[in-house]
């Protein structure tokens, strides 16, 4: 069971900065997140009855469990795709200042 204070990661894809840039500042600008990285991948997978492969930005959103439900609705909404990727990592483990940064910088946190 996940505690709604305890620290997670979410991570998801986009296909170009532009709409990486947006979700970013939409995710910080509402607190949601406290730290956003960003990285180029290699995406390949089945859609459609086809084989896929693209280049896409993948975003580790640093947060709260409690933001689940309001970054999945802000990805789902906003996102592109029809049907985005949306996974949550809890994370057993931190340093006791990141933990609290953390739930300083993220609203209601």
């Amino acid at each position: 069971m996940t505690s709604l204070h305890a620290a997670c990661i979410i991570q998801t894809t986009l296909a170009d900065q532009s709409q990486a840039d947006a979700l970013i500042a939409a995710l910080l600008n509402q607190q949601l997140a406290a730290c956003i990285q960003q990285e180029s991948v290699h995406s390949h997978y089945s859609w459609q009855d086809k084989l896929c492969r693209d280049q896409e930005i993948r975003l580790s959103i640093k947060t709260l469990a409690c933001h689940y439900p309001a970054i999945e609705a802000l990805i789902n909404t906003h996102h592109p795709y029809d049907c985005p990727e949306v996974v949550m990592w809890q994370l057993d483990a931190l340093s006791p200042d990141y933990h609290q940064w953390l739930s300083e910088v993220c609203a209601d946190g």
